[in-house]
């Protein structure tokens, strides 16, 4: 289970740089390593070395896959990237059935108007933490209807967790 956490967006966008960069870092240090240890150990003095160089680099790849899902994935200072990547994740799971969400949330089924409440919530939270003030207007006016609708339905406007729960009642509803 998700949950959107206040998060200071400048802060955010530093700190996920940080990590950034040093995922590439480590990630080009270890693909020069693994391509000239490969070079060093199998290729021929002169000759076309370009495969050895290439399977140092996909050597590479796939270490930084275990590395992130092993050892970076808890990392405090990976945190925030975390954070972004289950956001983003979130929603697209809320958006892969967004067809059946707004066909629910016009029936004022509760569990799709909470569904579309965190959307809102999650898909303002990405667009300030990402600095894409651009799509923000259109969505204020979406969410302010669909806050409105909530209040008057009485239910509660405070969706900040997603249940995976709601996303099956959808689209068991649907069926």
């Amino acid at each position: 289970m998700f949950e959107i956490q206040p998060k200071n967006a400048a802060a955010y966008r530093q700190q996920t740089r940080r990590s950034t960069i040093i995922i590439a870092l480590m990630f080009l240090a270890l693909a020069m390593v693994l391509s000239t240890a490969a070079v060093a150990l199998f290729g021929e003095p002169g000759g076309d070395n370009l495969r050895f160089n290439v399977g140092g680099v996909f050597v590479a790849v796939l270490l930084m896959v275990a590395l992130m899902r092993s050892t970076f994935w808890t990392q405090e200072w990976m945190a925030p990237a975390v954070y972004g990547w289950q956001l983003k994740r979130s929603l697209m799971s809320i958006t892969n059935v967004m067809h059946q969400v707004t066909a629910a949330v016009e029936r004022d089924d509760p569990s799709a108007m909470k569904l579309l409440r965190f959307y809102h919530l999650g898909l303002s939270q990405m667009h300030e933490l990402d600095g894409n003030s651009s799509d923000h207007s259109q969505l204020s006016r979406e969410m302010d209807q669909h806050k409105a609708r909530m209040e008057a339905l009485g239910i509660d406007i405070e969706q900040t967790r997603m249940n995976p729960a709601w996303i099956e009642a959808v689209k068991q509803a649907s069926r």
